[in-house]
């Protein structure tokens, strides 16, 4: 079974597009209530994922005196200067759910991109964890 029938579409999923500043997405971040979120460029292609932690290290290295972080301050960093790419590795839509168990155990979801690298989705953790709980008590039942 491929990924399509566990996708949650694009429309459904807080994502930050690589040119919000470091306060846009911070501010998007939070809102969200996740802890990390896809991060996609102006043709929705996707690039990486961003988290608190990535945002927390940046705040600090860029001001070294912690005193003068202001909301301001954060306005001169874009999310594309700090994301690490390649970090978190999309899936392709077309690929087997068996795949993306690896993935699953370092990550709460796992990026879905079309053919031409355009973010579509993701599959949640708790998603693929379910898929393969149904599996095994199928399995069991027919033993």
């Amino acid at each position: 079974m491929n990924i399509a029938s566990f996708l949650l579409p694009k429309a459904e999923v807080a994502y930050l597009r690589d040119d919000m500043t470091l306060r846009q997405g911070l501010e998007k971040l939070r809102r969200s209530g996740f802890s990390a979120i896809p991060v996609i460029d102006i043709e929705d292609r996707y690039v990486g994922v961003v988290g608190v932690g990535d945002f927390l290290w940046n705040i600090l290295a860029y001001n070294q005196n912690l005193e003068n972080i202001t909301l301001k301050n954060l306005e001169h960093t874009c999310v594309r200067d700090f994301l690490q790419n390649g970090k978190v590795k999309p899936a392709c839509i077309d690929t087997p759910m068996e795949n993306l168990l690896e993935r699953a155990k370092n990550q709460n979801f796992v990026p879905v991109i079309d053919d031409r690298n355009v973010f579509i989705g993701i599959v949640t953790r708790s998603d693929i964890i379910k898929y393969f709980t149904d599996k095994a008590r199928l399995n069991t039942k027919e033993s």
